[in-house]
């Protein structure tokens, strides 16, 4: 009777199992179709007519149409492709900078004792803890003021700034959870600072240099605040400020809008697929080394 029991209470609990493995599924797919849904709206409805749209916006195309395409790519008065290379001149540069400067001082801080350590790696981490757009109005008053705003290195100097605490917090983490006899074997073997710098720690950092220059690419690529105050000249808008031309004061072309978006986005869509590995490969390393 007792092993009855025994038995009817398993296959009890199998059930339980079961029915909640397939709940928490279905949970998980109601949640990626509400994330994936925009998107694959967003592309069928950038193949539509703006009349057609206007009249059913959750309706597939009947007539699909690439002329929203044609006309933004054609069409000299959006600017879009001189905005795109303005972003990705803008984008680069900076990503260059913040890894590059991230990991010089990111390494220095968790290597080298020197007075005053701690408190320097305070005051880059409280960079972390100040809300950026509550910076607008002085950035936009100094750069009037100094002469250097609505040039095309403008937007560099906040982008750099801003993207600076977090790749150092990262780095100093990360450098930290590696051996210091191994920078120690390279001295014995007579390698200079800067090749066990360069040719050994560098390589070794790579996974979460590059989890920085991605996280860095999508914040500076889709950023609009600092590049509508600090930018006025159209020549030398970035991809958010051309995408606002298709929005009117009183009616907006939402399929012309969404065809911009789409391609604007991908280039950041097949960065993220091309490094897609390495990413996970730095937040993993990150999580256990930090």
């Amino acid at each position: 009777m007792a092993v009855t029991n025994k038995n009817s209470e398993i296959k009890t609990h199998k059930v339980k199992d079961v029915i909640l493995g397939v709940l928490l599924n279905l949970v998980l797919v109601i949640f990626s179709i509400t994330c994936i849904f925009p998107l694959v709206w967003m592309i069928y409805s950038s193949v539509k007519e703006k009349r057609a749209f206007n009249a059913d916006i959750i309706g597939f195309p009947k007539q699909p149409t690439l002329e929203n395409y044609i006309r933004i790519l054609t069409n000299s008065d959006y600017h879009l492709g001189e905005s795109m290379m303005n972003s990705v001149r803008t984008t680069a540069l900076s990503v260059l900078f913040i890894v590059l400067f991230g990991f010089i001082v990111g390494y220095i801080l968790a290597r080298v004792r020197f007075k005053g350590n701690r408190i320097l790696y305070g005051m880059f981490l409280m960079g972390m803890l100040i809300p950026i757009h509550s910076l607008l109005v002085p950035i936009y008053v100094v750069f009037n003021r100094v002469g250097i705003s609505n040039k095309w290195f403008t937007l560099l100097l906040p982008y750099i700034s801003f993207g600076l605490p977090l790749a150092i917090f990262l780095v100093e983490g990360f450098v930290k959870g590696i051996p210091v006899a191994l920078e120690e074997a390279a001295a014995i073997d007579g390698s200079s600072f800067s090749r066990t710098l360069w040719s050994i720690i560098l390589p070794i950092c790579k996974p979460i240099l590059v989890t920085i220059g991605i996280i860095s690419t999508f914040g500076n690529w889709n950023e609009f605040s600092f590049a509508l105050v600090l930018i006025k000249n159209q020549a030398l808008q970035t991809v958010p400020l051309a995408l606002t031309q298709f929005k009117g004061q009183f009616a907006s072309d939402y399929p012309k809008q969404m065809a911009a978006m789409l391609i604007t986005m991908s280039p950041i869509v097949i960065l993220y697929f091309a490094f897609s590995k390495e990413i996970i490969k730095g937040m993993v390393a990150g999580a256990v080394k930090g």
